[in-house]
């Protein structure tokens, strides 16, 4: 066992012994999408009453043996490009804003819709990607598709409170032509900056069905934030060997939360790294979490 699970299992007392099951419970509104390729992952050990668990990650079987070039593209039995007769990369002008987006799914009346904001040095095309990551934004842009949802893919200019605010204006949009369906905010690595600056405007969190934080930094305000004051639900992934934001930290912060009474999940990828929640989490769990809190 690593020094990094040692910590972890320490930490939430988790189970020892490896368990032959599926990584999340996916109950929920969204059907199922290549489960048998995306959520059939080994749990390590579980803890919190089933809040947080270990998953068996090994870059082997996870990237070389995905991939037809690792990590550049996926083999084709990952992807499914329907979602590209109903996707579009546009600008769009809301509330004096404009915005570059890719948006996968209609404009209004969606069922659901999910917001992913990318980390330093992304842009809108990074969330596009069908064959890259495994082939895990794919699978998001079929989810959405299938089941009547609309996914955004938004370049996010600056990290700072010009950038929250043109994410909180296209989660007001989303919500408004919706006709007031959930929204889902989900932010990855320094994108995650974007989350915990949206989770402090009141205003922006009642639009919010709730978030989930892909290898994400730890702000320490976010215990403190409108969004949990609201208790909305919050779903954290990370890598165990995480050497950008560390898991350690974040996995306190989960069991903080938890102890608060905040729906929280924590999901931890062994012997995985920063880039690993982008690629490995299962997005139908996720989502079918979040929808039914």
């Amino acid at each position: 066992m690593s020094t990094a699970l040692f910590t972890f299992c320490t930490l939430f007392c988790l189970s020892v012994a490896a368990m032959p099951a599926h990584a999340q419970t996916s109950g929920g509104p969204l059907k199922p999408f290549k489960d048998d390729l995306f959520s059939s992952q080994a749990v390590l050990s579980t803890g919190d009453g089933g809040a947080s668990q270990v998953i068996d990650y090994q870059e082997l079987r996870d990237i070389n043996g995905r991939d037809e070039i690792p990590e550049q593209r996926v083999k084709r039995q990952y992807v499914d490009l329907a979602p590209k007769r109903v996707q579009e990369m546009e600008t769009m002008s809301v509330d004096g804003r404009s915005i570059d987006v890719g948006r996968v799914g209609p404009a209004n009346g969606q069922a659901f819709t999910v917001i992913f904001i990318h980390g330093r040095g992304g842009d809108r095309r990074l969330a596009m990607k069908d064959y890259t990551f495994g082939g895990n934004f794919n699978r998001l842009k079929n989810l959405a598709v299938e089941n009547g949802g609309t996914y955004y893919a938004p370049s996010v200019k600056s990290f700072d409170q010009n950038g929250v605010a043109d994410i909180a204006a296209l989660i007001a949009d989303a919500k408004v032509k919706s006709g007031g369906k959930p929204v889902i905010l989900t932010c990855a690595s320094m994108g995650s900056f974007i989350c915990y600056g949206i989770s402090r405007d009141a205003a922006v969190v009642a639009n919010l069905q709730g978030m989930a934080i892909l290898g994400g930094a730890v702000d320490p305000d976010f215990p403190k934030s409108a969004f949990i004051r609201a208790k909305k639900p919050v779903y954290f992934t990370h890598g165990s060997v995480d050497k950008v934001y560390s898991a350690d930290q974040q996995a306190a912060t989960f069991r903080g939360l938890l102890k608060a009474g905040v729906p929280t999940r924590f999901t931890l990828f062994e012997t995985g790294t920063h880039g690993t929640p982008v690629r490995m989490t299962d997005w139908r769990a996720v989502l079918n979490w979040i929808l039914t809190r």
